[in-house]
């Protein structure tokens, strides 16, 4: 027979055997709805602790957090989240919206978001949006407040989407990822003009006579501000300037603006609007049979779990995702506590990664 069990609360409700042990994995689910008051019972405790443990509160030691978390999962417990916010008036849940792509950035946006909110206390609520028109985040805006959450986060690499956020109900926050900075509403960006700088620094820095640009869309900020950085480097350092050709953030449209470069034997270097766009470039200069870094040097942005294993390995510019959505949850939830908003865009600084796409012109 197994031994009742004493939690922190003084509650003595039957046997619990923490860990998986044969007591729990026999018992069967009851065949109507799971409650908090079951979980309860099998675990040995209050509802009150039950309640602490699913809402990541103090004050609960380990063995009995293991308790309550093993019987909810033997009595395949699920929160009934709409009556718990009529009880609070809070739903503990975060609306984010993001959009369909294979880009890594905001692909890994939303992954630093999900776990800063998760490590926070709350739940998230996604809506994935084809279009970043303001029409389609719109919808977006609508779905989520119809889940009633606390406030909004969105991955916002155009003006459109920031717009669109200045529609959401008051008294729901909002908040904006990624490039857009209109100061319509609180932004959270890297520095994108200092990462382009330091990029291209680094290239002049040793010795390249100027550096060519391969830029993303042109109706992206982010882009827009990569370019900026970059001319202004060029500008402070005396060195010419380039004609831009925007493209966009693929390796397709890197490999046929590379093609055209490849082919001039006055360019010794490249940076690139991010690693994608590298990995075109470094594959035409390959093909044209020019050697990188032994005759031309090639750097990214954004430092994408892959571009160390680009041949060369990639030197580029890396951007903290994971930081930015936990910084995005701070701000949000700063604000849901009543916090002002900030008077302007909140910027994170990148730093550059040396790798071994680039080297000493003067090696070359």
């Amino acid at each position: 027979m197994a031994a009742s069990v004493v939690g922190p609360d003084r509650d003595r409700r039957g046997p619990v055997a923490h860990g998986g042990g044969p007591e729990l994995d026999a018992v069967q689910p009851p065949l109507r709805k799971v409650g908090m008051r079951d979980v309860a019972r099998l675990a040995g405790v209050s509802h009150q602790t039950v309640s602490r443990v699913l809402n990541n509160l103090p004050n609960v030691s380990p063995a009995t957090r293991g308790r309550v978390l093993d019987a909810v999962r033997v009595l395949n417990y699920r929160r009934n989240l709409a009556a718990r916010t009529l009880v609070t008036a809070r739903s503990r849940t975060i609306g984010l919206i993001g959009f369909e792509t294979t880009l890594a950035g905001p692909a890994s946006m939303i992954y630093g978001i999900e776990k800063a909110a998760r490590e926070a206390g709350y739940y998230v609520s996604i809506a994935t949006v084809r279009s970043l028109d303001r029409h389609s985040v719109l919808d977006a805006v609508e779905q989520l407040c119809a889940q009633a959450v606390e406030g909004i986060i969105a991955i916002a690499p155009k003006n459109s989407v920031a717009d669109a956020l200045t529609q959401v109900p008051a008294g729901t926050p909002a908040v904006g990822v990624g490039g857009a900075d209109d100061g319509s509403v609180p932004m959270l960006r890297v520095d994108n003009v200092r990462g382009a700088s330091l990029a291209t620094r680094h290239l002049l820095e040793l010795g390249h006579a100027t550096v060519h640009h391969v830029p993303g869309p042109a109706d992206w900020p982010e882009a827009r501000d990569r370019i900026d950085g970059w001319r202004q480097t060029l500008h402070a350092a005396g060195a010419s300037v380039p004609r831009v050709e925007p493209g966009d953030w693929s390796a397709r449209s890197g490999y046929l603006r590379g093609q055209r470069l490849a082919v001039d034997p006055a360019v010794t270097a490249v940076f690139c609007g991010n690693d994608h766009i590298a990995l075109g470039v470094l594959r035409a200069f390959h093909e044209a049979g020019r050697r990188v870094p032994g005759e031309v040097s090639v750097v990214g942005f954004d430092d994408t779990p892959e571009s160390g294993y680009f041949l060369p390995p990639l030197t580029t510019v890396h951007q903290d995702f994971a930081e930015l959505g936990r910084r995005s949850v701070e701000l949000l939830i700063g604000q849901l506590s009543g916090a002002p908003a900030p008077a302007g865009p909140v910027h994170l600084a990148p730093h550059l990664v040396v790798r071994a796409s680039a080297r000493s012109s003067r090696a070359a």
